[in-house]
């Protein structure tokens, strides 16, 4: 039976600040730890079901989005890395800091190492994986322009990275052949299928591993389809795969001062194109018209 990761003791409305993790097990709608404690289903806080050293990313994997942005398609995937504190658990919340305006939903499959990779053949990837989640890679676009391509502060804040409760053995999910769906308040607004993707799980697995190795825990995201798109505060995202389960957020609003120090929020070309995937030369118009009108 799949386990879970849970959230026990004191804890903010936020996050599982000063909480200890536990494990269990869903049983129905009551979550058993291991020490035999029973609690209600509804009741507990999730955390992501992995502890990874690593967390590595890919940028455009899926036909339909390289479509959506009118680029062309890559002769070969490239890589960013989220850290470990973006992980966050089913029904938790993704926190837009004040100001901000494009934080967006990309659904994806998350596949989690199973065993030490290094030096790997596409033909034996998908043996060293342990098994495979369903995450949200959220990012706040508004910070495009920062970090020189790194994604540190666009893809890496904390709790950027909601990952399903459970990790579904390997032995049980084909990841050549899945459906993936994003819904944003109940509607559903991504859709894709595994036959859209340019590069599979294993091809990615076999090229990371070729100068990075990866250890047991690691996650690697495979990439999103198209009509990635802002959330507003209050709006319900929720990232689906049959098979796989479902990993469900709340946007809230995040009364911070980011004034003090590093680049600030803004709204560049890049902003414009990426997070609303219109073509860059009128990105370029837009970015334009709004720093006219400020």
């Amino acid at each position: 039976m799949a386990r879970v990761r849970i959230a026990v003791g004191p804890r903010s409305a936020e996050a599982a600040d000063g909480a200890e993790a536990r494990w269990g097990r869903v049983e129905g709608d009551v979550v058993v730890l291991d020490d035999g404690t029973r609690l209600p289903e509804a009741e507990v806080a999730y955390l992501a079901p992995v502890e990874p050293s690593k967390i590595i990313a890919v940028h455009l994997t899926y036909r339909s989005r390289i479509e959506e942005y009118q680029a062309r398609t890559p002769a070969y995937p490239s890589y960013f890395m989220k850290p470990p504190t973006a992980l966050n658990g089913h029904r938790g919340v993704l926190r837009r800091p004040a100001g901000a305006r494009f934080l967006n939903y990309e659904g994806e499959l998350a596949v989690v190492v199973g065993r030490r990779m290094h030096g790997v053949s596409v033909d034996d990837a998908l043996a060293y994986v342990e098994g495979y989640a369903v995450a949200n890679d959220v990012g706040l676009h508004d910070f495009r322009h920062a970090d020189r391509g790194s994604m540190l502060r666009v893809k890496g804040q904390d709790g950027f990275l909601p990952i399903s409760p459970t990790v579904v053995p390997a032995s049980e999910f084909d990841p050549t052949s899945y459906e993936l769906r994003t819904l944003l308040n109940g509607e559903v607004v991504q859709r894709a299928t595994a036959d859209d993707l340019i590069w599979g799980v294993a091809y990615q697995l076999a090229d990371l591993s070729r100068l990075i190795t990866l250890e047991p825990g690691d996650v690697v995201l495979t990439g999103t389809p198209a009509n990635s798109r802002p959330m507003e505060v209050g709006d319900v995202v929720a990232v689906e795969i049959d098979g796989l389960g479902r990993v469900e957020s709340t946007v809230v609003d995040w009364e911070v001062d980011l004034g003090e120090a590093g680049d600030q929020l803004a709204v560049s070309p890049n902003t414009l194109h990426v997070a609303l995937a219109v073509p860059e030369d009128e990105a370029e118009r837009m970015a334009a018209a709004e720093g006219s009108a400020s």
